[in-house]
């Protein structure tokens, strides 16, 4: 899982960078236009995320900004790492 986790959030940064170097240095033809599009698209999927994520551990883990930063660029891939935190912490007795 750590494995799986790692490589996919790789594979987001890279996607991200392409992006954002498309805005700054675009390329020929319609693949700006694709990926401005699609830049679009993540930033409000990524944002959406961002919600899930502070609705779902905000009570069970100590959140900075940092986290939320994470969260926002690395979208699904760090929503998992933050789950797997809070499967990690001990469990209270009832």
């Amino acid at each position: 899982m750590k494995f799986f986790i790692l490589a996919g959030k790789s594979f987001t940064l890279l996607t991200w960078l392409v992006m954002f170097y498309n805005v700054f240095m675009p390329f020929d033809g319609k693949v700006s236009i694709v990926l401005n599009i699609l830049l679009l698209i993540t930033a409000f999927m990524h944002l959406f995320q961002l919600l899930i994520f502070y609705t779902m551990f905000n009570t069970l883990l100590k959140l900075k900004l940092v986290d939320y930063i994470k969260v926002y660029f690395l979208g699904v891939f760090g929503l998992l790492e933050y789950r797997q935190k809070v499967l990690d912490l001990p469990q209270a007795e009832d």
